[in-house]
């Protein structure tokens, strides 16, 4: 995407994939970017154009056919071998704004929100139990995986009893988590595929069952919900830590790579004298050991040959905070195997890592926090800002408070376990967001405070990158807004330190940084006041 300066305002203009005319941000509008995300570019046979294509045809050639299809049949479609005599007869292409066409338009589709609407109307379901079978026959080979994907959504099997089961939990889940019309009935279609010729003993497998559902835009995590509370289904999707170590590995030396991957797992899961890690601080230490492995896999075949004048030489080319990071890789994955009897000698002890010398910190400015005040244009945002500036509250802290923690009463929040009590300006916004929250999701069951719409029909929590989200771009964004409030009460209240660690809960060495850079800033106003 392009970036524009400051207070750029993109002037209406015409799409280059599309040729739609409207207001979008990019160069492109915003569903010829997804679309162009998942095909390959080269030439459309019905335009000659070199654009992204589905099927060899362009987007612009797939809009023209199924407007041509949708004013001679009435219905628009999208199947390949119904759409295929449409998109060979285009020969001209007639424009339209941004919006106005759909990505995706079938006649399932079309008939969706009439379906919607039926469903509606319809008495809950009969409750049903587990189908119970007078015997089964076991299987003989292992289950060969089924293609979902082959199954015509119109030929399910609806008189099955797994799936009026199903029906009847997923019913269940939607009255307790406060599923809508639109959820309930995508769940009940999923479902309907799925356990089509399903048998008693049969697994369900996310690999199976992901594509098909997507294909379909049905969701696949209310559907796996219901199955896994059916006791059917089997999650085998490669963990993202285990493809990300995967690739990490490629190219190190096959014994140091096997050394390293322990090395890895015994950081994330912990160990008889180590306790776990969390996935971003493994990742972080084996990104910053990666380069001098692969150095080293040039000459080395295992981690036993390193030695500690190797270790030397590579320190003298790193400087300032990459010398201190890499150092201490090196040290826990060197630790690790002399303590698992891989190597006889650490080829790092007595190698100084060195202090991390902190500048002063330095409290925003009034126009940065008015741009982010001004930023803050709902409830959530205004909320999420206030607990920032002025409780000094995490990100992950935010996301993860809950209704229970919150005492309107006796006005006082619960933030990471520590009490606070409720100003007047974060009272008054945390009632606005309650009645927004109530109006907007009334019959949600998530108990986090902080909701959106994809977590009020589940029970998790936000996103991190959803709190921080509104607020990325500004200069006071909330991890700043959160030192600044800690620095200003160091410089309010003095630099005490033990006060900051009591009331923020901050560790000593962080607590002492905050007294140390407001005792600086204290001493340069007094050097730079003339009254004084």
């Amino acid at each position: 995407m392009a970036r524009f300066p400051k207070g750029y305002v993109k002037p209406t203009s015409s799409c280059p994939g599309c040729l739609a005319w409207g207001d979008f941000r990019g160069r492109l509008c915003h569903t010829c970017y997804m679309f162009g995300r998942d095909h390959e570019t080269a030439v459309c046979i019905g335009c000659r154009r070199v654009q992204p294509l589905k099927w060899e045809y362009c987007r612009l050639c797939w809009c023209q056919a199924r407007l041509n299809a949708k004013t001679a049949t009435g219905m628009p479609t999208v199947s390949g071998e119904v759409m295929t005599p449409w998109l060979q007869a285009v020969r001209h292409h007639q424009l339209f704004l941004v919006g106005l066409h759909y990505r995706r338009g079938s006649a399932l589709t079309a008939l969706h929100h009439i379906k919607v609407r039926e469903a509606s109307s319809r008495p809950p379901p009969v409750s049903r139990s587990r189908p119970s079978t007078a015997w089964r026959q076991l299987p003989l080979f292992e289950q060969i995986p089924r293609d979902y994907g082959r199954l015509d959504p119109a030929a399910a099997d609806l008189a099955s009893p797994w799936l009026a089961w199903a029906k009847h939990l997923a019913h269940q889940l939607a009255e307790a988590r406060g599923w809508g019309r639109g959820i309930r009935f995508a769940v009940n279609r999923g479902l309907a595929i799925v356990l089509t010729g399903y048998i008693e003993g049969d697994v369900i497998r996310h690999s199976e069952i992901f594509t098909p559902l997507r294909a379909l835009d049905l969701r696949v995590g209310h559907v796996v919900t219901v199955l896994e509370e059916m006791g059917i289904f089997l999650d085998d999707e490669e963990p993202f830590f285990e493809r990300w170590l995967a690739e990490r590995l490629e190219d190190i030396a096959p014994g140091i790579a096997a050394e390293a991957e322990r090395w890895a797992r015994v950081l994330r899961d912990g160990g008889p004298r180590s306790l776990p890690r969390q996935q971003a601080t493994v990742r972080l230490y084996f990104n910053r050991a990666r380069p001098v492995l692969l150095a080293w896999s040039y000459r080395y075949d295992h981690l036993r040959e390193v030695t500690r004048d190797d270790v030397l030489a590579h320190a003298k080319t790193l400087h300032g905070h990459r010398r201190m990071d890499e150092l201490v890789a090196l040290r826990s994955l060197f630790a690790w195997a002399k303590r698992s009897g891989l190597i006889f000698r650490n080829p790092t002890s007595r190698i100084k890592v060195g202090q991390i010398e902190h500048s002063v910190l330095q409290p925003l400015a009034p126009d940065q926090i008015d741009r982010s005040v001004a930023a803050a244009t709902n409830p959530a945002i205004r909320l999420v800002l206030a607990l920032a500036a002025v409780h000094a509250a995490r990100v992950a802290q935010i996301a993860t408070v809950t209704l229970d923690e919150v005492d309107i009463g006796n006005r006082r929040l619960t933030i990471a376990g520590r009490v606070r009590p409720l100003d007047d300006l974060t009272l008054k916004l945390l009632l606005d967001w309650l009645e927004y929250r109530r109006e907007r999701w009334p019959n949600t069951a998530n108990l986090h405070l902080l909701i959106n719409n994809q977590t009020a029909t589940g029970t998790g929590r936000a996103s991190n990158r959803w709190v921080r989200g509104p607020l990325r771009g500004q200069e006071a964004t909330l991890e700043r807004l959160r030192v600044d409030r800690q620095l200003e009460e160091a410089m309010v209240r003095g630099p005490d330190a033990l006060h900051l660690a009591e009331v923020f809960g901050l560790h000593e060495k962080t607590a002492m940084r905050y007294a140390e850079s407001a005792r600086a800033l204290l001493e340069q106003a007094a050097e730079t006041d003339p009254t004084s």
